[in-house]
């Protein structure tokens, strides 16, 4: 718990660690947001007025307010598992209050991993087009596909090395962002009108490019989940604090390029008024820096996957896959399949779009739907929390309304790159939902029986001599919730399929509940000497390491003399020899005869096609295979009453 207290305690090193974990999404995007909005603007040949340019600037100013300031900083932060954010945290958090919830946050992991192949792509090809500035027919795509692959590889070997530097490194960042807009401002004081909402206003309800604006507009937010999802590294009054500096530089760089583009009103997409703020003899120091804050703000994207995937995988909405942890520091994971699906994603979105302006399209799009869903999920928390109704709807209403306006600027992108994100977003959907909704149709068919019916055959076949020993202890994992029950399968295999003999049998019951941090566990003996259940209380952020856990509470019950594992062979148990253990997991296939209808059949099939994609179950429990029977088990059972027969006569 010292931990946590030390994370939330507001202090400079905090401070300086929440700027380099946070903000680099949010902080880069001074890079492309004004140009973006400019370039559609200059292509459907409207004039650049000042009124237009005043207009974006108070649509940015406002949707950085509303949207960052008080969803994100004042009330979702609120909203913490734990000391843990992110929209599995918060969905940890409300979803014993409805079953759809699990929808919303579905969508909202999903678009977020999205967003994971776009900011990468975005972002270090907007820094490193700042060369042509200087250089027009510098090739950039292959330095850029290089940074990026570097970026990918590096992810192994764990970041805590290089995450001390992204502090600093940002800090120079966003100091540099507000003496730039500074610079310009001073030329231009009129330029502060756009702190007015007046102008947002009149531009929405006058222009005719209103919602295509918008679209540009809602890049200036993009990095906002991040906020929320860094809080268990950060800490909220960390967050809060450094929030209002970042806020500052980003608002004066905003307003620096705004005066750069009432000078300028012949803008045209060659140019990027970022980087014309830029004195001519400090741009190549600037795009160095500019990619080194590309590469920090892609970092914490795909951080900030792996953390998502392996949140997934413990509330069974992905397939266990690998996770390494390349580092002793809290909250170090690796995730390799994710890295470098990704990987794969950025260099493709590379090739595709080749340009940055080209990828706009594609991003804010996927992001647009994670705020909706956290607007969702917060809406609910809010309920939990029992935050007056009027409270609740007016959330709702405001931050409904503004998102989904986001949203229908955002699809005027569809088909300028929007369809790739959307695409993405999709295939990962698929993958999440199949996983949720196979385990859903997994459950109807588990059977469970009354285990004390079978308490006198257990001890009766354990002694039964004439039945050769399969081990000395035996150990299957159950899911049955209650110590009353388990699964017919377990007692079938146990009893009829081959009758298993052993000193002792176990039953392991892993629960992830709620909390991020969590190891507990709880005995009790069934049949004592001979039947004994063990129930782990695991976090959804703890690793699942059956194997070690399992050995650790037999050591500690064999410590404390209440079971006794010695091998009952007499040669090995003179010598007081501990017995062998051996863990029986089984394995469900698909019957050809199940009853299932077409939508459940299709699921069920797609679930076992992701399943050999995955790992395997003794792996993801982390079994040593060596003490490991796999039995292989139908979903369903088909019973002869279920077949009709006509016997003929001789």
């Amino acid at each position: 718990m010292s931990d946590h207290k030390n994370i939330n305690s507001l202090s400079a090193g905090g401070l300086l660690i929440s700027l380099g974990i946070v903000y680099g999404d949010i902080g880069t995007s001074p890079l492309y947001t004004l140009r973006a909005i400019f370039n559609t603007v200059s292509d459907s040949g409207q004039p650049i007025t000042p009124l237009l340019v005043l207009g974006a600037l108070s649509c940015i100013i406002w949707t950085l307010t509303l949207q960052t300031t008080i969803k994100y900083v004042v009330i979702t932060l609120r909203a913490d598992n734990r000391g843990e954010g992110g929209i599995f945290s918060l969905y940890s958090l409300v979803r014993k209050k409805a079953k759809w919830l699990v929808i919303p946050a579905v969508i909202g992991g999903c678009a977020l991993l999205a967003d994971g192949i776009i900011t990468p792509s975005i972002t270090v090809t907007s820094a490193i087009e700042g060369l042509q500035v200087k250089f027009p027919s510098l090739q950039i795509i292959p330095i850029v596909l290089t940074i990026i692959i570097f970026l990918f590889v590096i992810q192994q070997f764990g970041t805590s090395l290089v995450g001390k530097l992204f502090g600093p490194i940002m800090f120079l960042w966003f100091a540099t962002l507000g003496v730039l807009g500074l610079l310009y401002i001073v030329h231009d004081y009129s330029v502060l009108k756009a702190l007015n909402p007046y102008y947002a206003v009149q531009l929405i309800s006058t222009n005719p490019m209103a919602l295509v604006i918008l679209g540009g507009v809602f890049l200036c937010t993009t990095g906002a989940e991040a906020l929320y999802s860094d809080l268990g590294h950060c800490g909220r009054k960390n967050i809060r604090i450094s929030w209002i500096f970042v806020k500052i530089t980003l608002i004066l760089n905003y307003l620096g390029q705004g005066a750069w583009l009432l000078a300028h009103p012949n803008y045209n997409d060659k140019l990027n008024p970022f980087y014309q703020l830029v004195p001519h003899q400090y741009l190549l120091p600037l795009v160095a820096l500019a990619t080194v804050a590309a590469v920090i703000a892609s970092q914490a994207m795909i951080t900030g996957s792996f953390t998502l995937i392996s949140e997934a995988v413990r509330l069974n909405l992905w397939p266990k896959v690998k996770i390494n942890y390349p580092s002793n520091q809290k909250g170090q994971i690796y995730v390799p399949s994710i890295n470098w699906l990704l990987c794969a994603g950025c260099i493709i979105v590379v090739l595709i779009f080749k340009r940055s302006i080209d990828m706009e399209g594609a991003y804010g799009l996927a992001i647009n739907l994670t705020f909706l869903a956290t607007t969702i999920l917060v809406a609910v928390f809010m309920r939990v929390k029992k935050v007056p109704t009027y409270i609740v709807v007016l959330f709702l209403t405001i931050y409904g309304l503004l998102e989904l306006a986001f949203l229908v600027g955002n699809m005027t992108k569809f088909f300028h790159g929007g369809f790739v994100t959307v695409l993405i977003g999709s295939l990962l959907f698929t993958v999440m939902w199949g996983w949720y909704a196979a385990r859903k149709i997994k459950n109807r068919f588990v059977k469970y029986v009354e285990i004390d019916d079978y308490y006198q055959i257990i001890s009766e076949l354990s002694d039964d001599e004439t039945v050769a020993k399969y081990s000395s202890q035996l150990v299957y994992l159950t899911s049955a919730n209650f110590k009353t029950e388990i699964e017919s399968k377990i007692m079938y295999s146990i009893l009829q399929k081959e009758p298993k003999r052993a000193d002792i049998y176990w039953l392991v019951h892993v629960d992830v509940v709620d909390e991020p941090f969590c190891r507990e566990y709880k005995v009790e003996f069934l049949i004592p000497g001979k039947l004994i259940r063990i129930d782990f209380k695991l976090g959804f952020r703890e690793e699942q390491r059956v194997n070690l856990l399992f050995r650790k509470v037999v050591e500690e019950l064999v410590k404390n003399g209440e079971v006794d594992i010695t091998s009952q062979y007499k040669s090995l148990n003179r010598h007081k020899i501990a017995g062998d253990f051996r863990f029986v997991l089984l394995e469900k296939h698909l019957s050809k005869f199940a009853k299932l209808s077409f939508y459940e059949r299709t699921v069920m099939h797609y679930y076992f096609v992701l399943k050999r994609l995955s790992l395997s179950e003794e792996r993801s429990f982390g079994l040593d295979s060596s003490y490991v029977e796999i039995e292989k088990v139908p979903l369903i059972f088909v019973t002869p009453d279920d077949i009709e027969l006509s016997r003929l006569p001789v």
